[in-house]
């Protein structure tokens, strides 16, 4: 799921509550060194969430040409820049071995001191709390749409306030919030990493299903279709595929403990292709079944028959059970910067709180994945990687060099700019 972190090159002492970098896929030998097949597991896992079911609508909105284009340019893109933080740890662990680099936020401080790491923190935070926001936003949206025939959930109410606290969409939201009370009090991440194992596979599972279903949807009606949006919509398509791979928190625990480190990058190219093969398929064929009747919730197309209803149900369940396993890494951060490491139930509980609100306020899931891809995302995915890389390298590179480094951070906030405020705009338009 988006923005997992897996395998370090330390494992926990027996007992040990799990952190961020703890592997979800992980080895009881030490020191834990993976194969390639784990490790193209691992990064399936780390990579591969619930944002895929937002985008047949995407590619409605951007066109299927167009979209197809810009999903396989982030994969580019993303496995370039991913492989920047390898280099980068790599050159700074030749220079020094005085401290370990086993996370994003420790090449931030290696490289730029504590504003370094304090950027990368704030950065996780608001984007793993964003995947969590996400994720109650598709549990309620779904239930409300199998269970309720009140007015689409798309619609933007025009008394925002009292229509969240009021309608179907919060009954679900608040139904869900003591259960998630409970699961987030669960300190160790170890403990938690089954569910969200179980959470890809049913997510395979669930785009396998809805695949087949289109394609026999298609077969009986072809309806029309568009190859490009324009460009007003190119910066809202960007957020949602940025966001679809955003996963780059995971990459240096998984460079780390893999045991023919030189074929890293061949197995990471390897599995971005395949992603970005069964995200294509999956937003084309989605959008050529259903046209522009495509909701931003694909599966809200398949109408009220059993295999759509479990399928949804099965997704609502895996999503539910993944929330406080996105969540850790936004505790971890926060406990250890307000309470010195320990683990804190109350600031667990109004994290949650505050992430339950802000999902009431949202109406548009799609619309939500743009936003975070395009404002917290980009910078992860693109900016930082350039950045740290252009300054630890900055003696030895040439002009070339310095001008794709220099470009990929001006291309990074360029799109985060101007895709967060396509976004808003976005969410906060009355839908017709």
């Amino acid at each position: 799921m988006k923005g997992k972190t897996s395998s370090p090159n330390k494992k926990p002492r027996k007992g040990a509550a799990a952190k961020e970098d703890t592997p979800l896929l992980g080895s009881k030998d030490l020191p834990p060194l993976s194969s390639q097949t784990k490790t193209f597991a691992n990064v399936f896992i780390a990579v591969v969430g619930a944002g895929v079911l937002g985008l047949p609508y995407a590619f409605k909105r951007t066109g299927w040409l167009m979209s197809l284009i810009m999903l396989f340019s982030v994969a580019a893109l993303t496995h370039y820049c991913m492989m920047l933080l390898v280099h980068t740890r790599r050159k700074l662990l030749s220079l020094t071995t005085s401290s370990p680099i086993n996370s994003f936020g420790d090449l931030g401080f290696t490289v730029c001191g504590t504003f370094g790491r304090f950027v990368v923190d704030i950065l996780i935070v608001l984007s793993q709390a964003g995947f969590c926001v996400g994720y109650l936003i598709f549990i309620a949206n779904t239930l409300v749409n199998l269970f309720n025939s009140s007015p689409s959930l798309s619609s933007f109410p025009s008394n925002l306030f009292a229509s969240s606290l009021f309608s179907a969409k919060s009954l679900y939201i608040w139904a869900c919030f003591p259960f998630q009370l409970g699961l987030n009090s669960i300190a160790s991440l170890t403990h938690l990493a089954p569910l969200s194992i179980f959470a890809d596979v049913v997510d395979l599972a669930a785009m396998g299903v809805v695949i087949v279903e289109d394609v026999f949807i298609i077969i009986k009606n072809r309806p029309e279709v568009i190859a490009f949006g324009g460009f007003s919509v190119f910066f809202y398509g960007m957020g949602v595929a940025v966001y679809a791979f955003e996963g780059v928190g995971m990459v240096l625990p998984l460079e780390s403990e893999m045991k023919e480190k030189d074929k890293f990058g061949k197995i990471l190219a390897m599995s971005m292709a395949v992603i970005s093969t069964i995200y294509g398929a999956f937003g084309v064929l989605g959008y050529f079944a259903f046209g522009a009747e495509t909701k931003d919730i694909i599966t809200a197309n398949l109408g009220a028959g059993l295999i759509s209803t479990l399928i949804q149900i099965g997704l609502c369940v895996n999503l539910f059970f993944t929330f406080p396993v996105m969540m850790h890494p936004v505790y971890e951060i926060v406990e250890r910067r307000f309470r010195g490491g320990r683990y804190c139930l109350w600031l667990r509980w109004v994290l949650v709180f505050v992430v339950s609100v802000v999902a009431l306020m949202v109406p548009n899931f799609a619309d939500f994945l743009s936003l975070v891809g395009s404002s917290t995302c980009c910078a992860l995915g693109f900016v930082l990687p350039a950045l740290f890389h252009l300054l630890v390298f900055k003696e030895e590179m040439s002009w070339a060099g310095w001008s794709v480094d220099v470009g990929i951070v001006t291309l990074g906030v360029v799109l985060a700019v101007s895709g967060t405020w396509s976004a808003l705009l976005e969410i906060f338009s009355v839908k017709v």
